[in-house]
């Protein structure tokens, strides 16, 4: 069993590894009917919409939807956090940014949007991008049509006001060791991919020419606070440039095990884990694009008579994953995907099972990453690091642990 980095464009490498402790292989606790209300913290905006720069973004004001974090009480357990999030983010002719948008509305899922900031660049500015060591233009994705540009913003409003947040993929996703991918940049070229992505967002209706859409809802100079490096390359290099933009999280990290968050370079660092994989031993990255390669290595289309074991499988690694630190050390489940139809689309049928599966669980809470790094700055950091020396199937004494 392999377990692998993180994209259709990186190659996994043999790195199993054996569970702390054994995961329970079946879900358990009754589901709740009703999801718990989602507390509404108190504006501070004047009222008044700011439309900025050409009109792409604007300011309408607090996100809305979004809960307030709360300190751990004496002896409270902590909340089960699980976020889902979407490398890309692009509205494509399968629609499934839209699908899985709405699936979230109806299990009580929030969930983080990294986008590929080139989504909004039409093909026919594609020289506006400037990639670290490549041509001007040059790419590792193709740009999106224009349709699917016009669709791509209008899901990231709605997004955005169902409470989603919205991160960056970065631009052209270029990875592999010397080959002018994330891993070989420095620190100024992470910086200049970075403010490119975030310029392609803020001024697309000057690159589109679409005047007659409506802004994006929210303000992305001030709303992006993390980001994924694309294949999970270069983090060291890429941490200090997401410091200086004032991030406040980075989930680039393969390959850790499902433990309570630590900050690196002074923010948080909110790592894809190692979930168990059923019938084996080993462990695997908790990805879609990991499940593949460990059942049909790099092809995209293996052999359709395992799809319906293949689905299963990865379906089960996830709930073996949240069952061991939800009956364990309550450590946040993270859970990486793209919008893709590998192995006809078993990868996404998994996660709609899981999230249909867990969200709506007793002191389960389906969440974006910003509002997870929400509710750890507002603990007690010494209960903090009580809490990242539990194993995380460890079941815990929370009246010892929390003080």
């Amino acid at each position: 069993m392999t377990t692998g980095c993180s994209d259709t464009r990186s190659r996994p490498t043999a790195t199993g590894t054996t569970p702390s402790s054994p995961p329970p292989t079946t879900p358990s606790g009754a589901p709740s009917d009703t999801p718990a209300p989602t507390p509404t913290p108190v504006p501070t905006w004047d009222g008044q919409v700011k439309v900025l720069g050409d009109g792409s973004t604007s300011d309408t004001g607090p996100q809305p939807k979004q809960p307030v974090p709360e300190k751990l009480k004496p002896g409270e357990k902590p909340p089960q956090f699980v976020v889902f999030s979407w490398d890309g983010a692009l509205e494509g002719d399968d629609h499934q940014f839209s699908h899985f948008r709405k699936l979230g509305l109806e299990n009580n899922a929030q969930m983080t949007f990294f986008l590929s900031g080139i989504y909004t660049l039409p093909k026919s500015k594609r020289t506006l991008y400037h990639p670290p060591q490549h041509d001007a233009g040059a790419t590792a994705i193709d740009f999106a049509t224009d349709g699917h540009l016009k669709d791509t913003l209008e899901q990231l409003r709605l997004a955005w006001q169902d409470g989603n947040e919205i991160g960056t993929h970065f631009n052209g996703h270029f990875c592999g060791p010397k080959s002018g991918g994330g891993g070989d940049w420095s620190t100024d070229e992470w910086k200049s991919e970075l403010d490119q992505a975030v310029s392609f967002v803020t001024n697309w209706k000057t690159n589109t020419g679409y005047k007659d859409l409506p802004p994006l809802p929210f303000d992305y100079t001030k709303e992006l606070v993390g980001g994924r490096a694309p294949c999970l390359e270069g983090q060291k290099n890429l941490l200090p440039a997401e410091k200086a933009a004032g991030f406040r999280y980075d989930a680039s990290s393969p390959g850790e095990f499902q433990v309570w968050p630590v900050k690196k370079e002074g923010i948080w660092n909110f790592p894809l884990q190692m979930l168990p994989y059923p019938g084996t031993s080993a462990q695997v990255l908790s990805m879609d694009f990991n499940f593949l390669a460990n059942q049909s290595g790099n092809t995209t289309k293996g052999d359709p008579k395992k799809y319906d074991e293949w689905e299963k499988n990865t379906r089960d690694g996830y709930l073996a994953g949240f069952e061991r630190v939800y009956n364990g050390s309550r450590a946040p489940l993270f859970i990486g995907n793209h919008f893709e139809d590998w192995n006809g689309s078993i990868y996404m049928q998994a996660i709609e099972d899981v999230m249909k599966g867990v969200c709506k669980r007793e002191e389960v809470r389906c969440v974006s990453f910003r509002q997870v790094a929400d509710w750890l700055d507002a603990q007690d950091p010494k209960v903090l690091d009580k809490l990242r020396q539990l194993d995380p199937g460890q079941p815990a004494d929370w009246s010892r642990l929390v003080k």
